[in-house]
C-alpha cells in the first residue's frame, strides 16, 4: 500500500539516516514539510517490508528497509507520475519493469577525501554567501538543461534560509552547493565552472578546499557522478564508496542522458 504522508513524524528518521537518499528526503521534509504539491512524501508498506518515496519536482527518490520487494504498485506509481529521474534503493530500481520511456544509468558515489595540499590561499577567493543570480549564471553554462531561474532560485533560497543547503563560489567562476548538510553528512552537488574559466584547475582546487573545509567541521562530504566525470574525481583523490543505478527518461531531452548509460544490463556494483 502506498500512502501519502501528511505529518513529518510519519517518516522513520532512523531508517532514512542510513543512506544519502534517505538523508536527502529528510532534508527536504525539514525545509518544506509535507504540504507542498511539488514536494510530496509517501510511505510504502506490504508484507515484504517498508519504504518511503519522495517526489521533488521531476525526481522520484525511493528508500526502503532493505526488505521491501519491487511491486506492480510501485511500477504503477512511476507510470502515473512519470518523473524524469528515479533513484534510491538499488534493489527496487533493478526490479522495476521499465517501459520505453526510461533507460538505466550508472552513478558513482564519491567521498571527498582531504589531502595535505596547502589550501589556505584558496579560501580568500571563496564566497560563502554569493548572489544567487550570479550562481545561476555559472550553472547555466555548465548545465544547459537546468530548470528556469525562478524555479531554481525559489527552491535554492528556501533551502538555504532553512539551513539545509549552502552555496559557494570560487574566484567568481566556479560554484558548488551543499545540497544538504545534516548531522555529520554533506552532499555536494551542482559543481560548475564558467566557459571562460575552464582549463585553469579552478574546480579541482575548489573541490579539494571543500573536502578540507567540511572535514575540519567534523563532517563527511560526498558527491554523485555519472560515468563521464568519474575519472576526474578519481584523479583528485576522492574515494569511491558505492555505485547506484538511476532511471532517466529518454523521451525528454536532457544533457545527462548519454553520460552514464550502462553498457550492459548485467552491471554489478563493487562491494564497499
Amino acid at each position: 500500500m502506498i500512502k501519502l504522508i501528511v505529518h513529518e513524524d510519519e517518516l522513520d528518521s532512523k531508517l532514512l539516516n542510513k543512506t544519502l537518499s534517505g538523508k536527502k528526503m529528510l532534508s527536504y521534509m525539514r525545509a518544506y514539510g509535507p504540504n507542498y504539491k511539488f514536494c510530496r512524501f509517501y510511505k510504502i508498506e506490504d508484507e515484504t517490508g517498508t519504504g518511503y518515496m519522495f517526489i521533488i519536482n521531476s525526481t522520484l527518490i525511493i528508500c526502503t528497509d532493505g526488505c521491501l520487494e519491487p511491486s506492480e504498485e510501485i511500477e504503477l506509481f512511476i507510470n502515473m507520475n512519470v518523473p524524469f529521474r528515479v533513484e534510491g534503493d538499488r534493489h527496487i530500481i533493478e526490479g522495476i519493469k521499465m517501459n520505453d520511456r526510461y533507460q538505466r544509468l550508472n552513478r558513482t558515489i564519491f567521498e571527498l577525501i582531504p589531502d595535505e595540499t596547502p589550501l589556505e590561499s584558496i579560501e580568500e577567493y571563496v564566497d560563502f554567501n554569493p548572489d544567487l543570480p550570479d550562481v545561476y549564471q555559472i550553472l547555466s553554462e555548465g548545465f544547459p538543461n537546468i530548470s528556469d531561474f525562478s524555479l531554481w532560485y525559489t527552491d535554492t533560497s528556501h533551502r538555504c534560509r532553512h539551513g539545509i543547503s549552502k552555496v559557494f563560489t570560487y574566484r567568481n567562476s566556479t560554484t558548488a552547493s551543499a545540497v544538504f548538510d545534516i548531522g555529520h553528512t554533506v552532499l555536494i552537488g551542482q559543481v560548475a565552472t564558467t566557459s571562460a574559466a575552464r582549463g585553469r584547475g579552478y574546480a579541482r582546487e575548489f573541490l579539494k578546499w571543500l573536502a578540507k573545509f567540511f572535514n575540519g567541521l567534523g563532517k563527511r562530504a560526498y558527491l554523485l557522478a555519472l560515468d563521464v566525470r568519474v575519472s576526474f574525481y578519481e584523479e583528485i583523490g576522492f574515494k569511491i564508496v558505492g555505485r547506484e543505478i538511476v532511471l532517466e527518461r529518454i523521451d525528454v531531452k536532457k544533457e545527462s542522458q548519454s553520460k552514464g548509460r550502462l553498457e550492459s544490463e548485467n552491471f554489478i556494483c563493487d562491494s564497499d
